[in-house]
């Protein structure tokens, strides 16, 4: 992947929001997650795809 894609790939993952408190995420680039300080959640990104669902996401501690 070019630096270019990976630019692009990481504004869209920072552009989504939490589908539980509606705030932004943080990519985690190293564990391929999206965070959810507020709510306390990590997303999964599966080959590329943000799994958005709560039954998918892990528990922050």
């Amino acid at each position: 992947m070019t630096d270019g894609a990976v630019s692009v790939e990481r504004r869209m993952l920072e552009a989504l929001i939490c589908p539980h408190t509606h705030t932004t995420l943080e990519y985690d680039a190293e564990r391929q997650e999206l965070i959810s300080r507020q709510g306390k959640m990590a997303y999964p990104i599966r080959n590329g795809i943000p799994v958005m669902l709560a039954d998918e996401a892990r528990a922050l501690d």
